[in-house]
């Protein structure tokens, strides 16, 4: 990929790198960053943040001073974008994606990039990417894409949420739906807005929360996960729509949040489970349910828990890791070796450059593992997302819900590709998530 401008533009070089503190969608500072190219063209990128992370994620910097923002301020990554690694780069080919962000490893000298910050350096990478497209001239997801047909993702999308991106009561922490039957990006969007609007007008009826999670989600006060689930299926039906058949449900468990290192603790379960019962609760609702995805079913470090739920669900459901993975390469090989889970989902922030990103979906891919590009909780209103997802052929995006205008700048851009594809357009669809869309389903 980015390979077909490559070798056009090698007289141009980058010559002023730029970072600043701006606000994320939680009102909490992140890293913005400003590249100039010495043909005048220029791009910026600014770094999304997430509430639930995986331990093995790479490192966020923050200033830890309680005198500003609490602690969470991101002066010190600032500085070292402008101290440290904008001399290193400056002079440098951007076009030549791949070195570029070799570059920013090798600086960094650590393996979580806890030197400089994952923050500071994916935040160069993507400013690096967007101005490289500029000079170019073409759309980010065209640069993206090289010499590869776009392809637009098949949104899965947050419609109640829990965990810890709400205060509601649901121990998991997302439940979505996926409009498997749109045969396009926009009917598909047109068909989530149909069941978030069927939600809030059940949430009203029956006197439950309809304020909103972090990601745009509602967080009613609900205890149990059937609850939601019944709820969510009830929704697609005032919509007009079939559940199993029109739109499918997704969960996200977010288990290492409840995982006390030996059991896992519900508190709508009489005693803490074990990873074979979590597994059989999991195994339960994919039978009563039209779910078709689970995301993180067991705990980041539950090797032995994960290949239980592959070998019980790997066949049905997709099953992604995310805590699991981190959009690390070599914690997704030991996956692949071990046969756990069938999907990595794809967050830049947690890895730090976009080479590394790309990388890790070529791998999963080549290994047979869906890709599921993701937004964080803490977004912003950059719209890169989009075009990663368009131009890497992920074939799935999970922003969030449909309100906010950090969520809303990625479904709005993706509408503007499908525009700009006009009739050559591609949409991923349920062929994504294919066979597992096409078990029966039994009500």
């Amino acid at each position: 990929m980015m390979s077909s401008v490559s070798h056009q533009h090698v007289s141009v070089v980058i010559t002023q790198v730029v970072a600043r503190e701006i606000l994320d969608s939680r009102g909490r500072p992140t890293v913005e960053v400003d590249v100039q190219l010495s043909d005048g063209a220029a791009g910026r990128a600014s770094v999304p943040s997430g509430a639930s992370t995986g331990s093995h994620e790479a490192c966020e910097m923050r200033d830890g001073d309680p005198s500003r923002f609490g602690g969470l301020g991101v002066r010190r990554a600032v500085r070292n974008v402008t101290e440290t690694i904008a001399p290193v780069v400056t002079g440098r080919d951007p076009f030549d994606q791949p070195g570029l962000d070799a570059v920013l490893v090798e600086i960094d000298g650590t393996p979580d990039k806890s030197n400089l910050g994952a923050n500071a350096i994916l935040g160069v990478s993507l400013a690096v990417a967007r101005a490289a497209a500029s000079s170019a001239g073409v759309p980010l997801w065209r640069h993206l894409a090289g010499d590869s047909t776009p392809l637009l993702p098949l949104p899965m999308v947050n419609i109640l949420s829990g965990g810890l991106h709400s205060k509601g009561g649901l121990i998991f922490q997302d439940f979505l739906v996926v409009p498997v039957a749109s045969a396009t990006y926009s009917e598909a969007l047109e068909t989530v807005y149909a069941v978030r609007a069927a939600t809030f007008e059940l949430l009203s009826e029956r006197g439950l929360s309809i304020l909103k999670a972090d990601e745009g989600g509602f967080g009613p006060a609900l205890n149990r996960p059937e609850e939601a689930l019944d709820l969510l299926e009830a929704a697609i039906v005032k919509a007009g729509r079939q559940p199993g058949e029109d739109v499918m449900l997704a969960l996200d468990v977010a288990a290492t949040h409840f995982f006390d290192g030996r059991c896992y603790r519900l508190p709508h379960e009489p005693a803490p489970l074990s990873a074979q019962e979590l597994v059989a609760t999991l195994e339960r609702l994919v039978d009563q349910y039209s779910i078709v995805s689970i995301e993180d079913g067991l705990a980041e470090d539950d090797w032995e828990g994960w290949g239980a739920l592959t070998r019980s669900l790997g066949a049905r459901v997709q099953l992604i890791g995310d805590d699991l993975f981190t959009t690390n390469i070599e914690r997704l090989e030991r996956g692949i070796g071990a046969g756990v889970a069938n999907a990595v989902l794809v967050k830049m922030n947690q890895i730090g450059t976009l080479t590394e990103t790309i990388d890790v979906m070529e791998r999963g891919r080549a290994a047979g593992y869906r890709t599921v590009v993701s937004a964080r909780s803490g977004e912003t209103e950059d719209s890169l997302l989009a075009d990663l997802a368009v131009g890497t052929r992920a074939g799935q995006i999970k922003i969030g819900s449909l309100a906010q205008s950090e969520r809303l700048s990625k479904y709005n851009q993706l509408l503007r590709i499908e525009e700009e594809l006009g009739s050559s357009a591609c949409f991923a669809g349920s062929s994504t998530l294919s066979p597992w869309t096409e078990r029966p389903v039994d009500h």
